[in-house]
């Protein structure tokens, strides 16, 4: 085994570590709504569940040159946002959208994507998505680097509606072969749903 001590290393040797090693990714395709009105959209794969109770999702947007990104700027803002999950069909749309556009331009000229008026908040949905969650902030944090300059922008978002294609949901459940969702891997590398298999839990 090769031990490696992160302090000891750039940044860019650890997010090369990081990236490689915690995989599959699940991608946030996030949009917001900018003070002027602009719809900022992108894609983001540090991002989790955090709770069940209430629907809480985590997305880390990390800062480029120690400034706030869009996405992390107008959810404090406005405090809300819309979740979308990645599905094969979409990604190639969304992977457009991580384009390094200025504030006032939408990533989503860039795409074929066409918006949806949520139900319970301001900021529009993506039509094509087969789950969006639209969502409050329920707490930004910041993280990494000095108090004076963090690295990082950790939000908190607080589920209030889930929206659901008829198509994948059954019961309750949404059938993971029908969502066909995406996950990113290292480099440009995405990866597909692929083999799936069950462990029954101990009691």
């Amino acid at each position: 085994m090769i031990s490696l001590d992160p302090a000891s290393q750039s940044e860019r040797d650890n997010y090369k570590l990081l990236i490689g090693s915690v995989i599959p990714r699940p991608i946030a395709f996030v949009t917001t709504l900018s003070e002027s009105g602009v719809l900022n959209a992108a894609p983001f794969s540090y991002f989790s569940i955090v709770s069940s109770s209430p629907p809480m999702l985590s997305i880390a947007v990390q800062r480029r040159n120690g400034r706030m990104k869009d996405t992390a700027r107008n959810a404090i803002d406005r405090r809300e946002l819309v979740v979308h999950i990645v599905d094969e069909k979409m990604a190639a749309a969304v992977n457009e959208t991580a384009a390094n556009l200025p504030p006032e331009e939408s990533e989503l000229a860039l795409t074929g994507l066409t918006t949806i008026a949520s139900e319970v908040i301001a900021v529009p949905g993506i039509r094509e998505a087969k789950v969006r969650m639209e969502c409050v902030l329920d707490k930004s944090v910041t993280l990494g680097g000095t108090e004076d300059s963090p690295t990082t922008d950790l939000l908190i978002a607080r589920v209030v509606r889930f929206i659901v294609d008829e198509e994948i949901y059954e019961q309750g459940r949404i059938d993971p072969v029908k969502l066909n969702p995406v996950s990113r891997l290292a480099g440009s590398a995405y990866a597909s749903l692929g083999k799936m298999f069950e462990i029954e839990r101990p009691q």
